[in-house]
């Protein structure tokens, strides 16, 4: 390994509050080499992407400050380096890819054009070279028609597809040093994969250094070469991967281990077939050839608009109580999905019952009965959450609308609903904006949690959160469907934990259902290749298992033959 390219050396972050100074980054130190790939694991809350902010001097707050220690890229000390230095460090030298792809994309400005300004900024490039050069960064990220979705904007898309474009907007500056900060959060794992492989190939051809932060364990085993570990501002430990996942010191690192959901090895022999019984209980929600197309193309000057069909000829049964799990690669349609049954998207054709109401026949009285009756945890906490509000002013209003709490007793079971989270009682007085993205989550199935629902659709729910976290969530939602008869939609990229919390499990591909069943007898026994190759791609703890094959997902589906669909009874 060559000589660091960085070198951070006791580093101290304060925050400057009125009840006094807190200490954020304690005397942090970390070398990171040219080529090299660091990846920084921890909990929510634990320091990480502050670290990493630090590095390039984009704190989140001007009460927050660098106090003491140095950071060097290259021996030339960033701590003390001009606005203007730093300028053009950022983008330049150091490229950052942000947790949350929304809220660092501009809403009003194309894709493209998001991608280009790095490029002619940093590499001087004219107006038509940037455009040709973001193209092909647009095609390298896995865009199935670039030159069409350079005009996009990011609304058009979902959200995997959105943290890809914030991938392209970093790689567009052809920097030194990468910070991806959670960059396959959003993503399937196939997606994932490859965005991963990518990464790694940018880095082999380029020389890139790069710090990964992540809090799945599978994805550090399979690409950094080191890792270190944070907790409360604190570096607990770090070293090579392989000593680091073989031989932990610190007992947070080995429950971090110990917590990373895995997928059994052999599973396939254990599990019988099963015939299901005919039930006599009715379907809580019913879903019936739904169809959901979206209006594309076309413009002031031009009318060529297409459909595109997001949902098409879906039909699915869930009964009360029952836990599904939902799976499918960004684009698949499996949030669309979810906003069709609870009204908040247009159905195109097909019919959505709940509980015996038709939401295209009786849609008031329908959507009188979903929003008092069901909740959804959505994908991107920080947009999903009002800034202007504390934790304890969101939660206090839905149980003031909701009306079954007595408001005397509100207070009280807003400290339940954080205790059921495990969000301290403290976050009843904070802000979105001062919690990090595992703590906003938490408090958006808090507010879920408070419309005391008979059905909550979890998109994404826990795809934010570290390991520890998400274990505790999946415990959570265990105990919730047990004690309250509670029905859960749990939409997820991560298998493993599909199959370790939900009973059954429904893949989607292209706006259809491929493939369903029981969760154990689907992850024994694939029927169709879409179902493998989303197995197969799952991260695994063991760092000498290779990230999945490069070649695409559809070469792989056309090389094999299709499965007709098996519905359930």
């Amino acid at each position: 390994m060559s000589a660091s390219l960085l070198s951070v050396r006791d580093l101290m972050v304060k925050v400057h509050l009125d009840g006094g100074v807190r200490t954020l980054i304690d005397h942090v130190s970390l070398d990171l080499a040219k080529g090299e790939t660091l990846g920084l694991v921890g909990e929510s809350g634990s320091g990480k992407s502050l670290l990493c902010r630090s590095l390039v001097r984009l704190l989140p707050s001007s009460l927050i400050t660098i106090e003491g220690g140095t950071i060097l890229l290259e021996g030339r000390d960033l701590t003390a380096a001009s606005d203007a230095e730093m300028l053009e460090v950022r983008g330049g030298e150091i490229g950052m890819i942000f947790q949350n792809p929304t809220s660092h994309l501009d809403p009003v400005m194309r894709i493209g054009d998001q991608i280009s300004e790095g490029i002619r900024y940093h590499q001087g490039l004219t107006a038509k070279e940037a455009r040709a050069a973001a193209i092909e960064i647009l095609t390298q990220i896995g865009f199935p028609d670039p030159v069409r979705q350079y005009d996009s904007y990011p609304h058009e898309f979902s959200g995997g597809m959105r943290q890809r474009a914030m991938i392209g907007v970093a790689l567009s500056c052809n920097p030194k040093i990468l910070i991806a900060d959670e960059p396959t959060t959003a993503l399937d794992v196939t997606i994932q994969a490859q965005i991963l492989k990518l990464l790694l190939d940018i880095r082999d051809k380029r020389g890139l250094s790069i710090i990964l932060i992540t809090h799945d364990l599978g994805i550090v085993a399979q690409t950094c070469d080191r890792i270190a570990v944070m907790r409360n501002g604190k570096l607990l430990e770090q070293g090579p991967k392989r000593t680091i996942l073989s031989r932990p010191q610190d007992p947070y690192t080995i429950n971090l281990i110990n917590s990373h959901p895995s997928m059994p090895d052999e599973i396939a022999a254990a599990v019988p077939e099963t015939v299901l019984p005919v039930s006599s209980v009715k379907p809580l929600l019913e879903i019936d050839d739904l169809h959901v197309r979206f209006k594309a193309g076309g413009s002031l000057f031009k009318s060529s608009i297409k459909t595109v069909s997001a949902v098409s000829g879906v039909s699915l049964q869930v009964m009360p109580g029952e836990t599904i799990g939902i799976v499918g690669e960004s684009g698949s349609g499996k949030s669309t999905l979810a906003r069709a049954v609870l009204g908040l998207t247009p159905i195109s054709s097909g019919h959505v019952s709940f509980e015996g109401i038709d939401l295209a026949q009786q849609r008031s009285a329908g959507l009188a009965k979903l929003r008092r009756e069901t909740a959804m945890v959505f994908q991107d906490p920080y947009n999903a959450l009002n800034p202007r509000l504390t934790i304890g002013q969101m939660l206090a209003e839905v149980l003031k609308v909701q009306g079954k709490v007595p408001a005397a007793a509100i207070p009280e079971r807003i400290g339940e609903l954080l205790d059921l989270v495990g969000l301290e009682r403290e976050f009843v007085n904070r802000k979105p904006r001062s919690m990090s993205g595992g703590q906003c989550q938490r408090a958006g199935i808090a507010r879920a949690l408070a419309v005391d629902p008979k059905l909550i659709i979890a998109d994404e729910c826990v795809a934010a959160l570290d390991v520890t976290i998400q274990a505790q969530i999946i415990a959570i939602f265990r105990e919730l469907t047990a004690k309250m008869n509670l029905t859960l939609m749990f939409i997820a990229h991560d298998l493993a934990i599909v199959r370790n919390l939900c009973e059954r499990v429904v893949v989607m591909y292209h706006g259809e259902i491929v493939e369903e069943g029981r969760s154990e007898e689907v992850f024994a026994r694939p029927k169709h290749p879409y179902t493998t190759a989303l197995i197969a791609a799952i991260p695994d703890i063991d760092p000498d298992k290779p990230l999945l094959s490069s070649a695409s997902l559809e070469d792989e589906l056309q090389s094999m033959p299709a499965v007709p669909v098996k519905r359930m009874p």
